[in-house]
C-alpha cells in the first residue's frame, strides 16, 4: 500500500473508532508498528491532531471534534460550499464564526488556481440582498441588553452545541414585552432555525411540561453551556416549524388577549393572507363580498396604518372605542383634499 494511501486509511479508522492500538494498526496494514508510529508524527506534522494514551482503554486517538470527511469535492461541489459559506457569512450573525473563516481557507486550497484569487473575494462577485423593513410589523422599541459583551453568535453557538452534545443550557431571555423577566431557565435544546434576519432557538423546560418553546437569539440575556447530558424526550423535526407556522399558537393567544376585529372585501382578505404576518390571521367569510379578519393588537397605531393601507372597503368593527379615533384620523386626511389648491 503506499504510504499516502496508508495515512489516508488510518485516519478513516480513527474516525470510527475511538481508540486504536499501534499493534492494531500494525495488523490492519501489515506494517511494522515503528512504520505506525511513523505514519502518527507525519499526521501530526501536517496538522492532524492525533495522540496516544497509556493504560486501560488507552491507544491512539484523534481530537474530540476532529473529523476528516471521507471524501474529495469536485471543482463544482467545492464552489458551492464557497458560495453557500459566503451567504452563511452575509448574515448579521452566525453560529461557529472563526471555524467559517478556517473552513474558508480550506476550501480555497481545493479550488483550482485559476479560481482562487476569484475566490478568495467572493463577497465581491457574489451577493446577498438584506431583508427590507417591513413597516406594518415594526420591532419594538425597547430591545433587551445581554450581559457583558456576549456576542449573538456566541448565543447561537453555544444553542447549537448542546444541540449536538446534547447537553442542557441556561438561559436568562428580555422579551420587550416583558422587561421585568430575566430568571434563568434550563433548557433542553432542540433545533434552530433563520426568520425574517432572526435565529430562533427551539427547546423545552428541563423542569414543567413538554411543550416546545421558541427563544429569539437576539433577545437573549445570557445563555451558557452545561455538561450534564440530556435526551430529548421525543424525535424533534424543525420542518412542522417553518413557513412561519410558530406564529399560529402565539397569534391564538394574541387574538385572546387583544381582539381586533375588521371587516374587509374578499380582495382585500386574499392579499393580507399573502403576507407572512397576517396569514395566520383568523379570517371567516361572510355573504357576498364580505370577510371577518382577527387578529391580536394592543397597538392601535399598527391597526390605523393597517386599515389607511388596504382603503374603502376595510372597515373596524372592534375595539368599538378606536372607530372615533379613527373617523378623526379620516376627518383629517379629507381635509386636506377639501382645501383649495
Amino acid at each position: 500500500m503506499a504510504h499516502i494511501d496508508r495515512l489516508f486509511g488510518i485516519l478513516l479508522i480513527l474516525q470510527r473508532k475511538r481508540s486504536v492500538s499501534a499493534a492494531q494498526l500494525a495488523r490492519q496494514f501489515e506494517v511494522s508498528t515503528r512504520t505506525i508510529y511513523r505514519d502518527l508524527q507525519t499526521l501530526s506534522a501536517l496538522g492532524v491532531p492525533v495522540y496516544t494514551s497509556r493504560g486501560h482503554g488507552g491507544g491512539i486517538h484523534l481530537l474530540e471534534g476532529y473529523f476528516l470527511p471521507p471524501l474529495t469535492f469536485s471543482r463544482g461541489e467545492g464552489i458551492m460550499l464557497l458560495v453557500g459559506l459566503t451567504l452563511l457569512q452575509s448574515l448579521h450573525t452566525f453560529p461557529f464564526p472563526a471555524e467559517v473563516k478556517t473552513a474558508v481557507q480550506k476550501l480555497l486550497v481545493a479550488v483550482p488556481d485559476s479560481l482562487r484569487m476569484t475566490l478568495m473575494q467572493a463577497e465581491k462577485v457574489v451577493g446577498f440582498e438584506h431583508f427590507p423593513g417591513d413597516i406594518f410589523h415594526p420591532e419594538p422599541t425597547h430591545a433587551p441588553q445581554m450581559d457583558g459583551d456576549t456576542p449573538e453568535s456566541s448565543i447561537i453557538t453555544t444553542f447549537l452545541q448542546g444541540i449536538l452534545d446534547r447537553s442542557l443550557v441556561h438561559v436568562r431571555y428580555g422579551s420587550p414585552y416583558h422587561l421585568s423577566e430575566r430568571q434563568e431557565t434550563a433548557v433542553i435544546p432542540l433545533g434552530l432555525f433563520w426568520d425574517r434576519n432572526h435565529w430562533y432557538l427551539v427547546g423545552r423546560k428541563r423542569d414543567g411540561d413538554a411543550t416546545m418553546r421558541l427563544w429569539r437569539a437576539d433577545r437573549v440575556v445570557s445563555l451558557r453551556g452545561d455538561s450534564e447530558t440530556v435526551t430529548p424526550p421525543h424525535a424533534f423535526d424543525i420542518q412542522p416549524l417553518l413557513g412561519h407556522t410558530w406564529l399560529r399558537s402565539a397569534m391564538d393567544q394574541w387574538q385572546r388577549n387583544a381582539p381586533v376585529i375588521i371587516r374587509l372585501t374578499r380582495l382585500q382578505a386574499e392579499r393580507l393572507q399573502r403576507d407572512w404576518y397576517y396569514r395566520h390571521a383568523r379570517f371567516e367569510e361572510r355573504r357576498g363580498d364580505q370577510v371577518i379578519m382577527t387578529i391580536g393588537e394592543e397597538n392601535q397605531t399598527i391597526v390605523f396604518e393597517l386599515l389607511r393601507w388596504l382603503g374603502p372597503g376595510a372597515e373596524l368593527i372592534e375595539p368599538r372605542a378606536w372607530r372615533e379615533q379613527m373617523k378623526e384620523e379620516l376627518r383629517q386626511m379629507l381635509s386636506i383634499y377639501d382645501t383649495p389648491e
